[in-house]
């Protein structure tokens, strides 16, 4: 996997969420303000409703643009099997033949992309997951709960 690449992915991924949260803002914010949706007795809360959902749009637009500027300076850091994970490395766990595929970004944690007919999935070092992956090398186990259940994984990649 080219890793410039990939951050041209999430990066273009990011930029469209950033478009989809800022329209749905702007078009929520006009319907609070519109003449419609004035309050026709105190029990009537259209127009409080939508600022409020508004309010929440445009506080999400921020935290993917925040995300898009600290992805857009990510260095394309190739990691190498001896090197620690840390934020910028690609890695995949194996558990049995199943592998999965996992970024370790600055922010957006939970954001996937596919690429390279592969699924890759954003964690930051701040998500249990990311505080287990940071630090670990090729080759290194961990354990991992997941829905009450504990699963063994080996690090099988980091790049």
């Amino acid at each position: 996997m080219k890793k410039s690449l990939l951050l041209q992915r999430i990066i273009s991924h990011l930029a469209a969420e950033l478009e989809l949260f800022s329209t749905a803002a702007r078009d929520t914010h006009a319907d609070a303000t519109d003449e419609q949706n004035k309050s026709e007795d105190k029990y009537d809360t259209r127009g409080l409703e939508a600022s409020y959902l508004a309010l929440g749009q445009s506080r999400q637009a921020v935290e993917v643009e925040q995300a898009l500027r600290q992805f857009e300076i990510l260095p394309a850091r190739d990691f190498g099997p001896a090197d620690p994970i840390d934020v910028g490395a690609l890695v995949a766990l194996e558990a049995g033949s199943e592998k999965t595929f996992y970024f370790v970004g600055p922010r957006a944690g939970g954001t996937e992309v596919k690429y390279d007919r592969k699924v890759v999935l954003v964690v930051t070092p701040q998500s249990p997951l990311g505080r287990q992956l940071v630090g670990k090398r090729q080759g290194d186990l961990l354990q991992i709960e997941m829905a009450g259940r504990k699963n063994d994984y080996r690090v099988a990649l980091v790049a």
